[in-house]
């Protein structure tokens, strides 16, 4: 029995270095869980243009909006592994929607194998200016002089921006409601005409409304303040101890590609967060870039499962 599992995985070994001496000969998409425009997309485009570069076949951008991200994770999931076919995981398709649907097709922790994490981003806590308060304190303290009467936009059920909301619900015991939107755009209309009062969200998309004075920033979502806007604090700082949130960005492929396609493409992958004009498109953007290994990576979307499963099972935490 050893003898014949020892020459399984022996022949294992050698189909797999043999399909990744021939990879890639064709083209691969990178399926996008959001509709063109969004940081999603920019992420995937901008990693796409470098694999492309490297590899010498063309990696375009697939994008498979709906069902929160759902859509996008079940095709890959069910795809071939070989490589031809990966995913731009983030926080919702990997952590939040697992954890919040009832139906999910796809095992974030097993149909998966982890490539590597491109990059962090902080998300922006703002209000429109209509609202009397210029301090996370201020609106922690309004919030609880009228709950139930102020209101907040998201992405979605089961977006980032649901999830940073509900966990800054939870730990500053406030009740403010829930309006969600079929992506940004809508939402982010609807903050900018005042019927929606408060939002968490990307920093790319909300800081030309701060520096127009259409929306006022209270904070952002990092550990740490970040050197592209060093002015706006931490939502931890600014009065919730132990506060942190955000949107990640990562590629996995389905669970089974050989581990010298993985490697080849962690290698390239890293190499592009490590290129200096993703680097100072990304930090002007208050994106941090990653680029770490697949066992790194595969770490990191375990912790963050339990942390969003933590969150989700609060009792005052709200993912209808």
């Amino acid at each position: 029995m050893r003898l014949l599992l020892a020459l399984m995985a022996g022949w294992i070994l050698v189909a797999g270095t043999a399909l990744a001496q021939g990879y890639p000969n064709k083209s691969i998409r990178i399926v996008v869980p959001q509709a063109p425009g969004g940081g999603n997309d920019t992420i995937a485009r901008m990693i796409g243009q470098k694999l492309t570069q490297a590899l010498k076949q063309q990696v375009v951008a697939d994008n498979r909006p709906g069902a929160g991200g759902m859509i996008a994770a079940e095709l890959v999931a069910k795809a071939a592994p070989d490589g031809y076919t990966l995913l731009l995981g983030n926080v919702a398709t990997l952590t939040i929607i697992p954890n919040v649907q009832k139906k999910v097709s796809y095992d974030p922790l097993k149909d998966f194998d982890p490539v590597s994490l491109i990059a962090s981003a902080p998300l922006l806590l703002v209000v429109h200016p209509s609202l009397p308060v210029s301090s996370v304190k201020q609106l922690i303290a309004l919030a609880k002089a009228k709950p139930g009467e102020l209101n907040y936009a998201s992405n979605g059920v089961g977006s980032s921006t649901h999830l940073a909301t509900e966990l800054f619900k939870v730990m500053t015991g406030t009740k403010i409601v829930h309006v969600p939107y079929k992506g940004l755009s809508l939402a982010l209309t609807d903050l900018l005409s005042g019927q929606m009062q408060i939002m968490f969200s990307s920093a790319v998309a909300m800081l030309p409304h701060v520096k127009s004075g259409r929306l006022r920033a209270l904070a952002m979502t990092a550990a740490r303040r970040s050197s592209s806007i060093p002015d706006i604090p931490t939502v931890a700082e600014a009065g919730v101890p132990d506060y942190e949130a955000g949107s990640w960005y990562g590629i996995v492929a389905p669970a089974g590609t050989a581990r010298p396609i993985v490697d080849l493409l962690n290698r390239e992958i890293v190499a592009a967060t490590k290129s200096q004009d993703i680097v100072d498109r990304l930090t002007r953007e208050a994106v941090t870039p990653v680029g770490n290994t697949p066992e790194e990576f595969a770490a990191y979307i375990r912790v963050e499962h339990a942390r969003v499963a933590r969150v989700v099972r609060a009792p005052d935490a709200k993912f209808e």
